[in-house]
């Protein structure tokens, strides 16, 4: 699409409406026909949530053992948790799919997994340290 000189306002323009703009060629047609719906495509899933959900976990016992279902190892969470966050990292930047499709949102998972830890050392230091919880 730039070699036809379009800019890339055009090109977003004709992402999100699915109109052709200028002179393209057949191929160029085609190629936008076949983005449209992968550009507008929209992301569902809890993977975010529940990567905060195992952050938080991994903060409150890090000594537990967990096991992947095709690797039937047991590695502690405080080892477990960060590598999973790693691969996501990874899957991030490169696009390399390790464990699901090329479609999963893997920063969702980054960010779950900061909010998780985050908030899960907010309640550690202000709120399980400091009050009696047996009065």
């Amino acid at each position: 699409m730039i070699d036809s000189g379009l800019n890339n306002n055009q090109i977003l323009q004709m992402l999100a409406t699915n109109e052709t703009i200028g002179d393209l060629d057949t191929t160029q047609i085609s190629n936008l026909r076949e983005i449209f719906p992968i550009y507008n495509a929209s992301m569902v899933g809890a993977s975010g949530c529940i990567m905060g959900v195992l952050a938080a976990f991994g903060m409150m016992n890090p000594e537990a053992k967990l096991m992947l279902i095709f690797l039937p190892i047991p590695i502690k969470a405080k080892y477990f948790i960060p590598g999973i966050i790693l691969l996501d990292v990874i899957s991030a930047i490169t696009g390399q799919s390790f464990f699901s499709p090329s479609n999963t949102a893997y920063m969702a998972h980054v960010g779950g997994a900061v909010i998780g830890f985050l908030t899960m050392w907010y309640w550690k230091s202000n709120s399980f340290s400091n009050r009696r919880w047996d009065k």
